[in-house]
């Protein structure tokens, strides 16, 4: 089907920018990767951290989640923004009861165009939403007529769908309330838990996923979707209707959900003041409707405590009305070229930004111990030039007394060497000790601890107690990894300055181990703990499945933390250890070829003429190296087009250790 689209020209320009910025430090990387290969400064592992990343790269998505309460407009802010050039309505938004049921939009090119909906029975079992996507058999799949608009509204219609069920079985999948309206035997639940559009969309395909969300404060809300989720949105969009203003509902949402996903800052979070329309008095003048609108988003932002500049007043039905009939002036007037504008320039920097610090964290550490590699040699090289360069022309006795002191240096050396056995052995033993406080035998440990607390307790005051128990583990645990590791990186500095003071090696900085994200993300899921259990839905609905549901979400997040900071360990461990001795044997090595050259020289005069122009011509490729690793740095720190600036001296701080 050939279309008109109508999407942004800055969002879709952006995220372009931003592909071809990814896919060309792919290229770098990859490059980079064959290069150290061919000059011998990689090894097996180091290989696999590289290939891992350009996986991870090529598979890079940047996420905007629309957030806010039922009836506020956020399943047509989507189709205004994005299904627009379709020229009909496709995501269903009719009156009446809105669904339960979170909907990503997304595009896999592995997989056809489909919609894939997990039935609302999963939520019996104890997997989290994000096990059940690797198993498709839990998934009922809907194919997309992309070429039949009527077909893929008709379509999308199942998402909305809802059956009647037994209070008992309302109950179990914890979707009776109580006081509800309904009478009678029956209560109507959603047919969905979770649905999944692969789209090939221009923006879709260009790695945006969109994920619309079903009210936060409802009955039956999934905790997986504010603990993990949300927080791993790269934007969040929450919105507000015009017509109520920020009721006390929505504060509870912006509160509980989008404050604790994104923290207080104003990045990462966009207000829409949507259906503006109402405001559309034809009774008044343009000017007098201009000014309430105005003043309604200036209250908007001072009552979320934001940036008058956050908040964007839009009207997505008659936005998307624009955009069908093709009408410039009322596309103006709703709002939505300013919104999708302020949207390309905040999701796309905030995710370049994680992108540098995702390479940094990585393969900063190889880079790192690459370029003291080159560093070492290069100093080296132009040392022991220097010294020929020295004795040509002089008698025998000059190069004898060298050879003399070099042989006395390189004893001294050997001896140190013959002691640092031990001391790595030592070092060791502390990689071990600290990727088991970070392993999963120690973290259900914790939870075999924590169930205890519970004493089989699924009420209020058993969660409490329980949850207690697990935070002052998990915090205990971050304290103990904190300064375990800054014992091993004073340890490994210790090493250093016993071989750079007497030996020259070249000056590195090394970093402490970045665990305050980590500490940050279990305060947020804390704090995310607080808002559950104080919520409605605690006193709505049977505590039994809801703190269960609750329990097995936060367990899951709180582990795939635990094994990333596990993985990140291990990876500190060897940025941090890899360049220093990396510099040590290599000067070692570059010691004794020093001596073998120099006992040549001592032999032949001739042979020292031959080895300055080797020493030179060492030279010139260890300076060409130096440059491949400055081209690396350069790429990794490039802006993208029409953003300004450049990557900060702090933002790479596992790279830039080498003076």
């Amino acid at each position: 089907m050939d279309v008109d689209t109508n999407i942004s020209e800055s969002l879709s320009k952006r995220l372009s920018d931003y592909q071809q910025w990814r896919e060309g430090l792919v290229a770098t990387i990859q490059s980079y990767q064959s290069w150290i290969e061919q000059e011998e400064l990689a090894n097996g592992e180091d290989d696999l951290r590289v290939y891992e990343l350009v996986d991870a790269l090529k598979a890079d998505k940047l996420t905007v989640a629309i957030v806010g309460e039922f009836s506020r407009g956020k399943t047509e802010l989507i189709n205004a923004i994005f299904f627009a050039d379709y020229k009909v309505r496709l995501l269903p938004t009719e009156a009446g009861r809105t669904t339960m049921c979170p909907t990503e939009l997304r595009y896999d090119p592995d997989v056809p165009a489909s919609l894939r909906l997990l039935p609302i029975e999963s939520r019996r079992g104890h997997e989290t939403i994000a096990e059940l996507k690797a198993s498709p058999t839990y998934w009922t799949t809907f194919p997309l007529e992309l070429d039949s608009p009527e077909q893929l509204a008709e379509t999308f219609k199942e998402i909305v769908k809802n059956k009647p069920v037994s209070i008992p079985e309302a109950q179990e999948l914890g979707l009776y309330d109580p006081s509800s309206p309904e009478s009678g035997a029956k209560v109507t639940i959603p047919l969905w838990r979770h649905a999944v559009v692969n789209y090939p969309h221009p923006l879709l395909q260009q790695g945006l996923v969109v994920l619309d969300t079903p009210g936060l404060n409802s009955l039956g809300s999934e905790p997986e979707l504010t603990m993990s989720m949300l927080p791993n949105a790269h934007v969040i969009i929450f919105v507000l209707g015009a017509d109520t203003g920020v009721t006390k509902s929505d504060m509870q949402v912006w509160q509980d959900h989008v404050c604790v996903a994104k923290g207080d800052s104003d990045a990462g979070r966009i207000v829409v003041l949507n259906k503006v329309d109402t405001l559309w008095d034809e009774l008044r003048g343009a000017h007098a409707i201009s000014a309430t609108i105005s003043r309604q988003a200036q209250e908007t932002a001072a009552a979320l405590g934001l940036s008058r500049n956050r908040v964007f007043p839009v009207s997505a039905q008659k936005g998307l009305l624009a955009k069908i009939k093709q009408d410039a002036q009322l596309i103006e007037r709703s709002g939505l070229p300013a919104l999708e504008n302020k949207l390309s320039g905040d999701i796309i920097p905030a995710k370049q930004a994680l992108v540098r610090q995702k390479i940094v964290r990585d393969i900063g550490g190889i880079i790192k111990s690459t370029a003291a590699m080159v560093e070492t040699r290069l100093a080296v090289t132009k040392a022991e030039l220097k010294e020929l360069r020295g004795v040509s022309g002089k008698n025998q006795s000059v190069i004898e007394n060298m050879l003399t002191k070099k042989s006395k240096d390189q004893a001294d050396y050997d001896k140190k060497l013959q002691g640092l056995e031990n001391t790595k052995q030592v070092l060791g033993e502390q990689v071990r000790l600290l990727l088991d406080y970070l392993s999963m035998e120690a973290f259900d440990t914790l939870i075999a601890k924590t169930r205890q607390d519970m004493k089989g307790s699924w009420t209020t005051h058993g969660l409490k107690g329980g949850m207690k128990t697990f935070f002052e583990g998990t915090i205990a645990t971050m304290d103990k990894v904190h300064k375990h590791t800054e014992r091993m990186k004073g340890l490994v500095e210790a090493i250093y300055k016993q071989f750079q003071v007497g030996h020259g090696l070249a000056k590195i900085k090394l970093e402490s181990f970045a665990l305050d994200p980590y500490c940050k993300q279990l305060k947020r899921l804390n704090k995310e703990a607080e808002v559950f259990r104080n919520s409605p839905s605690m006193v709505m609905t049977e505590q039994h499945f809801v703190v269960k549901r609750f329990f097995i979400t936060l367990v899951s997040r709180t582990r795939q933390l635990f094994d990333e900071c596990n993985r990140d360990a291990a990876a500190w461990s060897k940025a941090v250890m890899s360049p220093v001795f990396a510099q040590i044997r290599e000067h070692k090595v570059m010691m004794d070829q020093r001596m073998e050259n120099l006992k040549k020289i001592n032999r032949s005069v001739k042979h020292l003429n031959q080895r300055i122009a080797q020493l030179e011509a060492t030279k010139a490729k260890l300076e060409s190296q130096q440059q491949v690793n400055r081209d690396i740095l350069s790429k990794i720190s490039e802006p993208l087009p029409e953003h300004g600036g450049s990557l900060a001296e702090e933002d790479v701080p596992a790279i830039r250790g080498v003076a």
